[in-house]
């Protein structure tokens, strides 16, 4: 063999060595593909949906935060990289020398002077090789690809938060994009309506105008549910008019805006996306489940080494520390570790308390293994035993636990389980005193109890029934900040316990259980010994 060939073969080697030595359980490209069709599915005839990458976000001056993926389409596609666009038809369309397509993805331009800085493209080439897309071209180009957004029925996009930064590096950044898919599309949101501003226009338009009052009454408590209506000048000064003419005036001028004419749907995607998010395949239901037990390792081996003179930082950092020993590439959502009174503030992330003492610690945090988010929270006593205070509330809020996820079965109401822990936080509450009635409204529980997670920590979904293969978290708390209206020796107790439950025909399943939760199985826990006590680092202060 010549000394070129050898070379050949040996770089040809050394490539298939790095590729090896690159994470190789992401979801396949069959996976996305069928997330596709099960979306296209649910288009009607003669539609289009478009889906844009995440742009990227500036941290400071020249440097950016760490690129994370849109959802919703890394869902639909599994590219990882900013400036992607999905284009997806309801039909085949039909290029000029008759080749048929379905959809088309446009991605980043290879350019060897950016990946020297920023790391390696797919390009064109790699999205179809990797991605399985047929019809893939650059950004730069989807201006010119001419796609004519005018001749469809129906077009899909999901509403625009615009606020995208031109850089001004390339010609095909998020900004470009999605300037031009304005241009093309004719976007003009004032010519398109949410779901619930479409049902009070319609509201406004048949209710005559005697019985007005009614309708001032819904739209006020409208605003509770979506504050951005308070934007609407005309549909506020309808709320508030007095005079008959002025009214009328009005509801003409909401009645045009809601006949006027638009193909341009801001709904569709995130009503159907979140249908099929909430229910997780086989493929998504294996990642999920490892960030779960990978969080879950992380709450016992900070058990094991939590003592009094930790800092909320450093008890961060080992969950962290964990995540990124089994190859986890993010945390799901910003750490929360919360010490004593700071285990009240329900996102909490400051985490720089520098002494946790002998206070209870809250630790809310979830791994993100290959995209999906675990959500696990345990709270624990730094000094490795509960007081009888904090005991007595702890096993509040177990039992609430307990009794809610014996409610995650196939059909039941995804509103029973906070219906049940509530009851049981009300009684536990009164009984010792805490509030005078079980029936009393009080701050000590402000928040629900479940929530999808998956590829976000808080998963898009409908929250109707129960569904097969659904994982949804339980997380019934009682909180107790300092000058509350109740005995001083409760002030201070924030306690959370947060397991990710999925749904299965048998019954809950406890995803997280590898985490102690009882009182006595924390307590064991934390006598263990721990890899860490030996890890001394020197004093810097000296």
């Amino acid at each position: 063999m010549k000394v070129n060939q050898l070379l050949f073969v040996f770089f040809i080697l050394m490539g298939f060595k790095a590729y090896s030595q690159i994470p190789a359980d992401y979801l396949p490209k069959d996976f996305h593909e069928s997330r596709r069709e099960a979306l296209r599915a649910k288009m009607p005839t003669n539609s289009v949906a478009v889906i844009f990458a995440n742009p990227l976000r500036n941290r400071a001056n020249d440097v950016d935060f760490v690129f994370h993926q849109d959802p919703n389409f890394y869902y639909l596609t599994g590219y990882r990289e900013p400036n992607g666009v999905l284009v997806l038809f309801s039909d085949m369309q039909q290029t000029e020398d008759g080749k048929t397509y379905n959809e088309m993805l446009f991605v980043q331009k290879k350019d060897k002077r950016a990946e020297q800085w920023d790391g390696k493209r797919l390009g064109i080439e790699g999205a179809k090789s990797e991605l399985g897309f047929n019809r893939v071209m650059n950004g730069e180009d989807f201006k010119s690809a001419n796609i004519n957004f005018k001749a469809f029925d129906r077009v899909f996009i999901e509403k625009f938060n615009d606020d995208y930064r031109n850089s001004a590096r390339n010609k095909g950044e998020i900004y470009d994009l999605v300037k031009a898919f304005k241009e093309q599309a004719n976007y003009n949101p004032k010519n398109f309506l949410s779901p619930l501003k479409k049902q009070i226009y319609e509201l406004v338009k048949s209710t005559p105008i005697e019985n007005s009052a009614n309708v001032a009454q819904i739209i006020g408590r409208a605003l509770a549910y979506d504050p951005s209506l308070k934007s609407d000048t005309d549909l506020m000064n309808f709320k508030d008019a007095t005079e008959i003419a002025v009214k009328k005036d009005l509801k003409e001028k909401i009645t045009l805006k809601l006949d006027a004419k638009t193909n341009i749907d801001v709904s569709f995607l995130s009503n159907n996306l979140a249908t099929l998010r909430e229910v997780k395949t086989a493929a998504e239901l294996k990642l999920l489940t490892k960030a779960i037990r990978i969080s879950a390792v992380g709450q016992i081996e900070v058990m094991k080494a939590m003592k009094p003179h930790m800092s909320e930082t450093e008890l961060q950092g080992i969950h962290e520390f964990v995540y990124k020993k089994y190859g986890a590439e993010y945390e799901g959502y910003p750490s929360i570790v919360g010490a004593g009174n700071n285990g009240c503030i329900l996102h909490y992330i400051e985490n720089n308390k520098t002494k946790v003492g002998n206070d209870l610690v809250l630790m809310d945090l979830g791994a993100e293994y290959r995209g999906y988010t675990a959500d696990v929270t345990r709270t624990i006593p730094a000094n490795g035993k509960f007081t009888k205070e904090q005991k007595a509330i702890y096993n509040i809020v177990l039992e609430a636990q307990n009794a809610g996820i014996a409610a995650y079965k196939i059909g039941e109401s995804m509103a029973k389980p906070n219906q049940i822990a509530r009851a049981i936080v009300n009684k536990g509450l009164f009984d010792l005193g805490i509030i005078k009635s079980k029936d009393e409204k009080h701050p000590y529980f402000p928040h629900g109890t479940s929530h999808h997670i998956g590829l976000d920590v808080h998963d898009p979904g409908n929250y109707g029934n129960f569904e097969e293969h659904m994982v949804v978290t339980m997380e019934p708390g009682i909180y107790i900040p300092e000058g509350s209206n109740c005995d001083k020796k409760w002030w201070g107790i924030g306690i959370r316990i947060e397991d990710d439950i999925l749904v299965t025909k048998n019954g809950p399943v406890n995803l997280s259980e590898g985490a102690p939760r009882t009182v006595k199985a924390i307590e064991k826990m934390m006598a263990k010994k721990s890899v860490l006590d030996d890890f001394v680092l020197p004093n810097l202060d000296e």
